[in-house]
């Protein structure tokens, strides 16, 4: 049984660290899928996302979006960054974002890195 027990304890451990490499953590991904156009401490392309979990749409006094973003009402949380990450254009039309995230556990993985850099 003991055996039994630790055969399935590595196993497990392999698909936990292949899952890891296979879509990486929240930072790394956004690092490799966001950053070329944000960052959180300062606007580029794109505005600044420090602070973005709970924060309204088209809010950063810096920035210049998109009438259509600045319009939305949106307050961005998990739900809506999903969304938005999915698919900006389908999520709010005549936005000025046409990047999305394909991968749905890479979003999750973004989302909750931005939430913890609250």
């Amino acid at each position: 049984m003991k055996q039994l027990l630790v055969m399935l304890a590595a196993a497990f451990a392999v698909v936990v660290m292949t899952a890891r490499t296979e879509t990486g953590d929240g930072k790394s991904l956004f690092e490799k899928r966001c950053s070329g156009c944000h960052s959180l401490d300062h606007d580029k392309e794109g505005p600044r996302l420090g602070g973005v979990y709970g924060r309204a749409a088209g809010s950063v006094a810096s920035f210049n979006y998109s009438d259509a973003l600045k319009s939305s009402h949106i307050t961005w949380d998990a739900d809506t960054l999903e969304k938005w990450l999915a698919g900006p254009d389908k999520f709010v039309p005549e936005s000025d974002m046409a990047f999305h995230v394909e991968s749905a556990t890479e979003r999750s993985a973004i989302i909750a890195y931005l939430k913890e850099m609250r």
